[in-house]
């Protein structure tokens, strides 16, 4: 519970903004036992889980440490209210947080707005190879570096091995190929539904686009120009490609509905042929009570001749917030959690993927996790979204024109064409 009359000023204003926005919570936090009255607390806020994933490594340093403990504040499990307690609390002028736990997207605009502190002479050219290229890539803004990456991800296609040794079909390479696999394995009755995507409208449905936009040899917005892509032949047709997905009833028309979860527990139920998601839906695919175990495998997403695989990078990871009166020991901190034996323990106790290069071939977290072999490739090759400062903005746009095509309520150079129309425009301001 919070002791209300510890708090300042601050503080208090900042429950008062969060109470009167609907983002009112009880903040709870873990750390060790302090062993001094004199200790620096460095504080972050995290989601409410990964607190608890957390617990025994923080538990461990707290230990260990008589001086600097870490305390891990409790926050939503979502990531946009998370995004909008950390916004409120920079815009508050005293953030009581030193550390900033970061999704990959929010860098530019917190890296803009002069909230982080510049990393780049912390990390030699040595220890920068020790990361995967895009989780680096991702951290930095306009050449210099303030996010140092916890765990990754990439998107992946699944596919259902079992049933295309069965049909005699090897693994699709295009788009056009996906297609028509399905479409025969449907017809054969061998599987109700030949792909699941992230069709709702939220980020994940920008994340999927990016993949298939790559695949089809297009772009969504150069950070460099401010360029927009999304009315070119290239976006159009990948568009067309998801709306033919559900016109030839090759994805189920709901499709524009389904989160993660929702395509992830169909195709773990042996409803779908092949599947797009993130690498956490392996190791539920392969718990002993999972349908599928042992019956499914993993690639990158099939791509057009000549355009690259696309995989959206996806992660987290850790900032120090520039009003932080610690930095020193912000980056102490920073430096243990990113730090490639905890990263280990991390990883194994979890199953979120490393960002550290040397995990994926190291003995222990391969035997537990085998698969992360096959993932290396993808991760190193993922596919950023557009790091740009008004990203939100950007990608609230595209979501909405990309829902309106996939539903049918405008055709696919239309809804691309108005959402490259108002893209310009946000630029514009």
């Amino acid at each position: 519970m919070i002791n209300f009359l510890s708090l300042n000023n601050t503080w208090m204003r900042y429950l008062g903004i969060l109470l009167s926005t609907g983002l009112g919570m009880v903040l709870l936090w873990t750390r060790g036992p302090v062993t001094t009255e004199t200790a620096i607390i460095i504080s972050v806020l995290m989601p409410a889980v990964e607190v608890a994933e957390w617990q025994p490594l923080v538990t461990e340093f707290n230990q260990a440490h008589r001086d600097l403990q870490i305390e891990m504040i409790e926050g939503p499990t979502a990531s946009d209210p998370l995004e909008s307690l950390y916004t409120t609390s920079f815009l508050l002028g005293n953030s009581p947080y030193d550390l900033v736990d970061l999704a990959i997207t929010w860098v530019p605009k917190f890296a803009a707005a002069d909230w982080l502190l510049d990393l780049s002479d912390r990390l030699s050219p040595t220890e920068r190879e020790q990361f995967l290229t895009p989780d680096l890539t991702g951290g930095s803004f306009q050449g210099k570096l303030y996010r140092i990456p916890t765990y990754t991800g990439a998107g992946l296609l699944y596919y259902r091995q079992d049933l295309l040794q069965q049909a005699g079909r090897e693994l699709p390479q295009t788009f056009s190929d996906l297609l028509e696999i399905s479409k025969a394995l449907q017809g054969q009755g061998l599987v109700q539904w030949g792909y699941l995507w992230q069709g709702k409208q939220y980020e994940g449905l920008s994340a999927m686009f990016v993949e298939v936009l790559a695949g089809f040899g297009g772009y969504w917005v150069n950070p460099e120009t401010l360029e927009v892509g999304l009315d070119q032949p290239q976006a159009i047709a990948a568009v067309d490609f998801l709306r033919q997905t559900i016109t030839d009833g090759i994805s189920p028309a709901g499709v524009t509905t389904y989160a993660e979860e929702d395509t992830r527990y169909l195709f773990q139920a042996k409803k779908a042929l092949f599947l797009r998601n993130w690498p956490y839906v392996f190791s539920l695919a392969e718990q002993t009570d999972s349908p599928i175990r042992g019956k499914f495998g993993v690639m990158p997403m099939v791509h057009q001749p000549g355009a690259p695989q696309g995989a959206c990078q996806g992660g987290w990871g850790l900032s120090i917030a520039k009003n932080t009166a610690h930095p020193a020991e912000a980056w102490e901190v920073l430096r243990y959690l990113t730090s490639e034996s905890v990263q280990k323990h991390f990883s194994l106790a979890t199953g979120k993927m490393p960002t550290r290069k040397a995990l994926y071939q190291d003995p222990d977290i391969l035997a537990q996790f085998p698969y992360y072999a096959q993932f290396y490739p993808v991760l190193e090759k993922a596919t950023l979204r557009p790091p740009i400062t008004q990203y939100a903005q950007a990608s609230d746009i595209l979501q909405r024109y990309l829902s309106s095509a996939l539903t049918g309520q405008l055709s696919a150079t239309d809804a691309m064409k108005k959402a490259s129309q108002e893209t310009r425009l946000l630029f514009a301001k």
